[in-house]
């Protein structure tokens, strides 16, 4: 067939696989899409929707919890402390609109949105629009249920019993059999009031469930029959519509809530209202309700039956009822889940109590989970948190890796922190997620407590006993102590002059360290510490000396002191240690040293400050001069807290000196009419970038004060990139290599050294955090709306990455695509293999080709860059340093002892003997006893040789079988090809030497044969022959596989290609056959002349290298 046709396991689609003559498949990166980082996963998603949690029971030990993220389904197990066991892959298409856990199975609904029109290409539209149910196992799709052909309502909630799955829609409820997963039928009913999310089954009653409407009534359907058995009308139409339903363990009773507030418990039986409660909160509805089954928790002791939960969409509280004698509220769970207010989600989506447990699991808008227990001695109608698993509530705003500290701990790199809207702070382990928690701000419950914060309607100022939403911060470990740092109970967020706490010992704190994290605050003047190691709030808040805004913060290598930057160009230095204001700059002047120093300039030149120059026609900077004129936008210390580098929205960067607050150098772009929007730092090689306003990224070297790179993503600028302005973040690579900048959703890269734009990519929405982790593993992104940060995997540390120019037509390509389509999920859908496990990846790995799908020229050959360059190859170091040490790894991985006889099976187990017994028959049973009895004595000579024959071929067999053998024929075949052409190319030997693993490459070379070839092989045989024993004539010039095979690495030193595989391949050659060499004379003349040309080629390059010296040292001396 012309055409390859596979499965794709993950949609379920059939996909062709087109088929090419060379049997290579041709793959292409769509604009958009990253050539340097290749999606890993997204952190931080708990419960960030809407969409209510589900249960199920896993046997009697322990229950799993599903939540929806999206576009797929976490599942976490109550046992190990609701620790994430799966993630349904792959994504639906659309967001998940409902979802359902039944026995082992979770059931998913999408919808990609589109009601009901009222035009016909309303209609259209919507019937275009695709909506699904699909059935998860373990995390992966195992099936889809049947839906309607055409259909355009959405599903809202699902509700499973007996052998029954329904889901409810807009005005239609459907059913459908979970043994068959097929359709059974439609449910609608006369009324075209629409259904709510509001559905629950009536133990005892076989076949029936009831599901609310918005007018308030409440429908009872057999969904066998499929026919409305009764409607319940409200009390009243002021009640408004159905909130929430669930039967209570009293057989006939069902609690139905509506939005007016009112909690009715009715006999449906009876048709009557057995029970009324009012809401916990005047005006709120109740959207939750759930039952303790376990037969305790009521009455004075808790040893009654009779405890009822609910809970409102609007409100983070739990109320708690005892419904004994007409019912009574026992106790109201405060700000259990975080209130919704006009800028952060909250409210309770759904509450549980799980069946027979006295365990109640709740999760929240606030992207939160949690577990509650009710064990409190003595008792208590109120729980305890038992389990908690969350995230940002709100979008994130910022995001740092964890710098290395100076101990070299191994958690390098595992680390991320992230700040966002809802006024939180997170700590995430990208390695496991149970570790991820949030940085402590105090006691926030207790002090809400004791203000009164917690009843009534003040909750907005609950929301702000927390610190303002994090807009910078600043870390450095190297004073970090840990769990112990400064042991005691001190009060948080002091001002160090007005600080009302006892005063820590400087030798205990230097013993055990301090804060470690300094961050900056939204319409904040304070300057904010944390304890890393402690993960909560540290002692100090930091007030700018000019009473103005904070919008920069650092830290000093050391950890010691913490600087500060403010609104109106201040600069303030404090010590960690003990809180205590060290240092301005510019340094401040007393009134005589300003007095003096006016009167010497007078005196000196009749000059003012600003006129006074150097020698050099620079200016000269005295004490307190210098002061930004604008808001300082990035600060940072160089490696030997010598020099402190600022920049300021007036486009001016300040070089200051670290002891005394001298300003040494400014470097001034205001004059262009450039401003700077940001600031990063590369300590190791003290390189400053700064994003100015026209669109540039201008790299600075703090130790000659010079601008080295100017990074434009293309010239002119793009309309797109010039109108979203400057780089709103910076970052650079640990090695200093590459250099990553956000303009609004589009990552830019510049490879540094030679000052080229690399790599350009899209996000799926507007980028406002941007990071490299320490170790160079990971690029972590955040985006606009998001709750999670999407963590990228860089593809450079698993494979080569061509690293070529993106021009200005690609780039513009890439601006005005569609958008990003692929990006990080949870579940880590979209990735690609970057290390392959099998044959069968590496060689698709082979395949890819991470050109973009641009009618552009094709990049150039990454072997031959320059004809002057001796160019190395691009084969892992791992297999040439093998191949030269390879009998040092055999000897080492050679086996010191012998195997041993395995243990004696168990009498009753039979053994191998007897069930070949049983297959062989008789005769042949008959044959083996014969053949076993005859192993005492001993082996003729003609068996001995059989016997050892048959060794060979088996050794033979399994070489073939790794490929060894089909090596050994190519490779010879390719040096005689190479021989018999009048103009050799040996090009295809070096490509089938660099593609043999070591042990392969090393079988390779020691089974070339000294033997001459055939004359018949040979364009040009010699004039004496001889006859060779099976009377083929053999050349006498001595023309061999060993010669053939000097000739191409010597044909490889002309090329200036692959050095380093040549001098290893021959070696080894020398190694495995350097008797002959040493006896035959064409081997050691063509070995002389190998050797005279790799002389040769290393004159010519080390002649290079001392001229390229001698020009950089040159180019030092002049910067002195």
């Amino acid at each position: 067939m012309d055409a390859d046709v596979e499965m794709a396991e993950t949609e379920g689609r059939v996909t062709k696989r087109q088929k090419v003559s060379n049997g290579h498949i041709k793959t292409t990166r769509q604009p958009g899409t990253s050539r340097l980082f290749a999606p890993y996963r997204t952190i931080g998603l708990v419960s960030p929707t809407t969409i209510p949690f589900t249960s199920v029971p896993l046997g009697k030990t322990t229950f799993q919890i599903t939540t929806s993220i999206g576009r797929s389904l976490q599942t976490y197990d109550l046992r190990k402390g609701l620790n994430l066991v799966f993630i349904t892959r792959p994504q639906t298409p659309a967001q998940i609109t409902a979802s359902v856990a039944w026995k082992d199975k979770v059931y998913g609904a999408w919808s990609q949105g589109g009601g009901d029109g009222d035009t016909a290409e309303a209609e259209a539209e919507a019937e275009a629009r695709g909506r699904g149910v699909w059935v998860f196992k373990r995390g992966k799709k195992v099936a889809e249920l049947e839906v309607p052909a055409g259909w355009r309502q959405d599903i809202l909630c699902f509700c499973c019993f007996g052998g029954w799955m329904i889901g409810v829609c807009h005005t239609t409820l459907l059913v459908w059999k979970t043994t068959t997963n097929e359709l059974y039928t439609t449910l609608q009913g006369v009324s075209p009031v629409p259904f709510t999310r509001c559905i629950s089954t009536l133990p005892t009653f076989l076949n029936k469930l009831i599901v609310g409407r918005e007018d308030g009534s409440a429908e009872i359907w057999n969904v066998s029959s499929a026919k409305l058995v009764y409607t319940i009308l409200p009390p009243s139409t002021a009640y408004g519509a159905v909130t929430a339903i669930e039967p209570t363990p009293a057989l006939s009773l069902v609690a139905i809530a509506y939005a007016a507030g009112p909690l009715l418990v009715h006999d449906i039986r009876a048709d009557v209202t057995v029970m009324h409660l009012n809401s916990s909160s005047a005006g709120l509805p109740i959207t939750s309700i759930t039952f303790r089954t376990d037969g305790l928790g009521a009455g004075e002791d808790g040893q009654l039956s009779g405890v009822m939960a609910t809970a409102s969409a609007q409100s983070g509280d739990i109320t708690l009822w005892d419904l004994n004698n007409n019912g009574r509220k026992t106790g109201v769970l405060r700000s259990a889940h975080a209130d919704p207010t006009s800028d952060v989600p909250g409210g309770i989506t759904r509450i549980e109590f799980l069946p027979s447990q006295h365990t109640l699991i709740s999760s929240g808008a606030d992207n939160t989970l949690k577990s509650w227990i009710f064990d409190t001695v003595p008792f208590s109608p109120l729980p305890r948190i038992l389990h908690s698993r969350g995230g940002h509530g709100a979008p994130v705003t910022n995001l740092s890796f964890l710098p290395t500290s100076s101990d070299g701990a191994d958690d390098t790199g595992k680390w991320l922190m992230s700040a966002s809207q809802d006024r939180s702070f997170w700590a995430w382990s990208l390695r496991r997620d149970n570790q991820s928690q949030e940085v402590s701000q105090g006691a926030l419950t207790s002090k809400a407590r004791k203000q009164g914060l917690l009843s009534g309607g003040s909750r907005d100022k609950l929301h702000d006993l927390k610190c303002p939403p994090i807009i910078a911060m600043a870390c450095s470990l190297n004073r970090d102590g840990g769990m112990g740092a400064v042991p005691g109970n001190h009060s948080i967020w002091q001002n160090p002059s007005k600080a009302s706490t006892q005063k820590v010992d400087a030798e205990v704190s230097g013993m055990t360290g301090w804060e470690s994290v300094l961050t900056a605050h939204a319409n904040d003047n304070k300057a904010r510490t944390w304890f890393w190691g402690r993960k909560r709030a540290g002692r100090w808040a930091f007030p700018t000396s000019d009473d103005s805004r904070v919008t920069s913060v650092a830290v000093d290598p050391s950890g010691t002191f913490a600087l500060v930057g403010s609104e109106r160009g201040g600069i303030d230095m404090f010590n960690l240690q003990s809180g205590i204001h060290r240092q301005r700059f510019p340094a401040r002047l007393t009134a005589g040293q300003a007095k003096q120093l006016t009167s010497d300039l007078l005196k000196a030149g009749g000059k003012g400050f600003e006129e006074e120059k150097s020698a050099d026609g620079r200016k000269v900077f005295y004490r307190g001069q210098g002061k930004h004129g604008a808001a300082v936008v990035g600060l940072a210390v160089d490696n030997l807290n010598r020099t402190l580098v600022s920049a300021g929205e007036d486009g001016r960067v300040k070089f200051w000196d670290f002891g005394t607050g001298l300003l040494r150098r400014q470097i001034d772009w205001s004059g262009a009419g450039v401003g700077i929007a940001s600031m990063t730092f590369h300590r190791p090689a003290d390189l400053a970038a700064f994003a100015c306003t026209d669109c540039c990224v201008r790299v600075v070297d703090i130790g000659t004060y010079k601008v080295i790179r100017e990074l434009w993503p293309s010239r002119p600028a793009l309309p797109r990139l010039q109108t979203a302005g400057a780089p709103a973040h910076l970052a650079f690579s640990p090695d200093g290599h590459w250099i990553a900048a956000s303009v609004s959703d589009i990552i830019l890269v510049w490879d540094l050294p030679t000052g080229h734009l690399v790599d350009a990519f899209r996000l799926l929405s507007g980028c406002v955090g941007l990071g490299f982790s320490p170790t160079g593993e990971y690029l972590a992104t955040a985006r606009e709306g998001s709750v999670g940060v999407d963590v990228w995997s860089n593809r450079a540390l698993f494979m080569h990455v061509a690293t070529r120019l993106i021009s200005a037509e690609e780039l513009k390509k890439i601006a005005e695509a569609d958008g990003a389509t692929v990006g990080p999920t949870a579940g880590g859908e979209g990735g690609v293999v970057l290390v392959p496990v099998s044959a069968e990846d590496e060689d698709a790995e082979d395949e890819i080709d991470l050109d973009l799908d641009l009618d552009l020229e094709t990049e150039v050959d990454i072997e031959a860059l320059s004809s002057d360059l001796l160019t190395l190859s691009m084969v892992p170091r791992s297999r040439w340093q093998n191949l030269l040490h390879l009998d040092l790894i055999r000897a080492r991985n050679k086996p010191i002892e012998p195997p041993t006889k395995p243990e004696k099976a168990p009498f009753f187990l039979p053994s191998m003997d007897q069930d070949r017994a049983i297959l062989l028959g008789p005769e042949r049973n008959s044959q083996q006893s014969t053949h076993n009895t005859d192993k005492t004595r001993r082996p003729t000579d003609t068996e001995a040789t059989k016997e050892e024959r048959t060794k060979v071929l088996t050794q033979k067999a399994l070489a073939r079988r790794s490929g060894v053998a089909a090596e050994e024929k190519d490779l010879s075949a390719l040096l005689r090809e190479a021989a018999a052409s009048s103009n050799p190319d040996y090009i295809p030997i070096i490509a089938h030497l660099k593609s043999l693993p070591p042990a392969a490459a090393d079988i390779a070379l020691r089974s070339l044969s000294a033997a001459n070839l055939p004359s018949h092989e040979l364009v040009h045989p010699a004039t004496t022959t001889s006859a060779s024993a099976n009377g083929e004539s053999m050349v006498e010039n001595g023309e061999t596989e060993l010669t053939t095979f000097i000739r191409t690495l010597t044909s490889l030193l002309h090329q200036h290609r692959d050095f380093e595989l040549g001098q290893v391949w021959m070696s080894r050659f020398l190694a495995l056959h350097g008797d002959l060499v040493v006896e035959d004379e064409v081997l050691r003349d063509l070995l002389g002349e190998w050797r005279e040309v790799s002389r040769g080629e290393r004159e010519r390059v080390g002649g290079m290298l001392g001229y390229v010296s001698g020009v950089v040292a040159w180019v030092g001396r002049g910067r002195v």
